[in-house]
């Protein structure tokens, strides 16, 4: 392969993964029902609109989920996947539905990874600006709320000290190596497609 043809990859792979990103934020942000008046939150929505108002024409919502987000991101990932195994000069004719498996799988990686540094984000915020009113900081503490509630009603009170985010990690860990790990495995995922993962 020509190193043209890498970094054209590359190129695809980062500007497609920031924006598959940012599709995903999309369903999480109301997921987690984040506050849609928060400048980032706007930026997001203003950046997904194009692509999510003719879906939600055929895909409406389903109990509070953004379903129309969600496919969206699939299939921002699917095409990526598509793309990149043709440049490199596989025939993706004959495995779409695998490359639909792998989107999928990728897609759940991706959302845990959205969860897992933000809570890294949210740690170092508590540490050096606790309390901040910084529409970054509000936006990343809405995002782990969620996560962070189970356990901190689990776990007792230490005084003040919140190790919720410890458990949190090792949860999301532990769905990421042996859960996604093991998927990617068993249905075959190639070694050029795991910067999706």
């Amino acid at each position: 392969m020509s190193g043209l043809i890498e970094a054209l990859i590359y190129i695809i792979q980062t500007l497609g993964s920031l924006y598959l990103l940012i599709v995903l934020l999309r369903f999480i942000l109301q997921l987690v029902r984040a506050d849609f008046y928060n400048p980032l939150s706007q930026f997001i929505v203003k950046a997904t609109q194009p692509l999510l108002t003719p879906l939600r024409r055929i895909i409406p919502g389903f109990a509070g989920l953004d379903l129309a987000s969600l496919i969206l991101a699939i299939l921002v990932q699917l095409v990526l996947m598509i793309v990149t195994l043709t440049l490199m000069g596989y025939n993706v004719g004959g495995f779409i539905l695998q490359l639909l498996v792998w989107s999928l799988i990728g897609v759940t990686s991706l959302f845990l990874k959205v969860f897992f540094f933000a809570l890294i984000i949210s740690v170092i915020l508590s540490w050096v600006a606790p309390g901040s009113y910084n529409p970054g900081a509000q936006l990343v503490n809405q995002i782990c709320e969620p996560l962070l509630a189970p356990f901190r009603k689990l776990l007792p009170n230490l005084g003040g000290l919140d190790i919720s985010p410890i458990f949190a990690f090792i949860t999301i860990n532990l769905i990421d190596r042996f859960v996604i790990g093991a998927l990617a495995a068993s249905t075959g995922l190639p070694p050029m497609l795991s910067p999706f993962l």
